[in-house]
């Protein structure tokens, strides 16, 4: 974490203090009230987020080894994350559809106050294929914003905008969980949803750093956070469409996030920019039965579940 000691205060917000004087007499000033400081997001612990890919691959290797939708250890997983958020204080509901004959099951979570008509959603996919555990896709982004989710409750986080978290299911099946909870939505409460990020595959072991270019002031909230780091970014292509993000952009909601790659393979330019390995995929376990715990790099991971969190703390303020 003391990597990103550095981007946290090149990036946090300035607070400026105005000062008011009448008549042109210093006797007659006064001077205006300090405005609060806007709250700095917290440092997430890699460590916190590596022990729920732990818990998420001890749920698939005592559920035939993945997490799939349909499966035990799906609903497993979701029961953990549930729990987690239960226990910190979160509002919390299950939405059940149906896909290829099964019973899918979408979390969703809510943080008590802010205003209900500008939500801030963040959202991943919480199942896996049946060929393996889904570790990085998608462990990785589920387990990154459940940290952030328990970090609001322990810093007691009262934003202006309201916060709502999720899990979808079913993505691996063509985004049926996220398609079903967007079109159980009216056209009011569509509009109320002021962002949805959207966090798939973050600690890719050949990483890259690739940003949503959908909604300009969400992008350029991730590029601020990762220029802050001396990081550069790129445009994310490879998975454009492909996630949770789809639905809630078709419906006109404003979207972003945040991708280390998947089975694209890494350029020599990039490899250069990042490090890594150019000829190889971003992800060469990517949707196999190599997708453990051992499939994560730890500094990939630590500096996007930062970005998550930097993100919905400036989003909701």
């Amino acid at each position: 974490m003391k990597l990103l000691l550095s981007g946290r205060a090149l990036t946090a917000a300035a607070v400026a203090v105005a000062t008011l004087v009448t008549g042109g007499s210093t006797a007659g000033a006064a001077t205006a009230p300090t405005q609060p400081a806007a709250a700095a997001a917290p440092d997430i612990s890699a460590a916190a987020v590596k022990a729920h890919l732990a818990q998420l691959q001890s749920i698939a290797t005592a559920n035939g080894g993945n997490r799939a939708h349909g499966r035990p250890g799906y609903r497993a997983s979701l029961d953990y994350v549930k729990a987690e958020l239960d226990a910190a204080g979160f509002t919390t509901r299950v939405q059940q559809f149906t896909a290829s004959g099964r019973t899918g099951y979408n979390l969703i979570a809510d943080w008590p106050g802010g205003d209900a008509n500008q939500v801030v959603m963040a959202g991943s996919h919480l199942d896996s294929v049946t060929s393996g555990p889904g570790i990085n896709d998608n462990g990785s982004g589920s387990s990154a914003v459940l940290e952030t989710a328990l970090a609001v409750a322990r810093s007691g986080y009262q934003p202006t905008k309201h916060l709502r978290f999720a899990w979808w299911g079913a993505e691996e099946l063509g985004l049926v969980g996220s398609r079903s909870y967007v079109n159980s939505l009216g056209s009011a409460e569509r509009a109320k949803i002021s962002g949805y990020l959207n966090f798939d595959m973050i600690g890719s072991p050949n990483p890259g750093y690739f940003v949503y270019d959908d909604d300009p002031t969400i992008e350029k909230t991730f590029k601020d956070y990762f220029a802050g780091l001396g990081i550069s970014t790129e445009i994310e292509t490879e998975g454009d469409g492909r996630s949770d993000h789809a639905p809630f952009k078709n419906a006109g909601v404003p979207v972003g996030g945040l991708f280390s790659g998947a089975d694209y393979r890494k350029t020599s330019a990039q490899a250069a920019k990042w490090g890594g390995t150019a000829g190889r995929p971003f992800d060469p376990c990517y949707h196999s039965s190599c997708d453990t715990t051992a499939n994560i790099d730890d500094t990939a991971l630590d500096r996007n579940s930062d970005a998550v969190a930097y993100a919905v703390w400036e989003l909701s303020q």
